[in-house]
């Protein structure tokens, strides 16, 4: 039988050398920004520019990361209750 011209996606896409590189680049890029979040908050060596911050909390290092990761915890929290309140029984649309 043909598979007429399609991937076999457990053999094509699950590559753990090129899941390994994919890694690597992300990790990569998180150091180049904790490095730049390191310079603008202590020496501003690099970026001269100064943050606008409107709350005392902004100053700390390492608060966005923070704030984001809070952020979606809530939103899967979130996610959660409204799972119970909008599903519907397996056979709702049965006829």
């Amino acid at each position: 039988m043909s598979d007429l011209g399609h991937r076999n996606v457990e053999k094509d896409d699950m590559k753990p050398k090129r899941t390994n590189q994919l890694f690597k680049v992300f990790y990569f890029g998180c150091a180049i920004l904790l490095l730049v979040e390191l310079d603008m908050q202590l020496t501003n060596l690099v970026f001269k520019e100064h943050r606008h911050e409107y709350h005392s909390l902004e100053g700390l290092l390492g608060f966005y990361p923070v704030y984001a990761f809070g952020g979606i915890v809530l939103l899967v929290l979130i996610a959660k209750v409204m799972r119970k309140l909008l599903m519907r029984r397996e056979d709702y649309y049965d006829l």
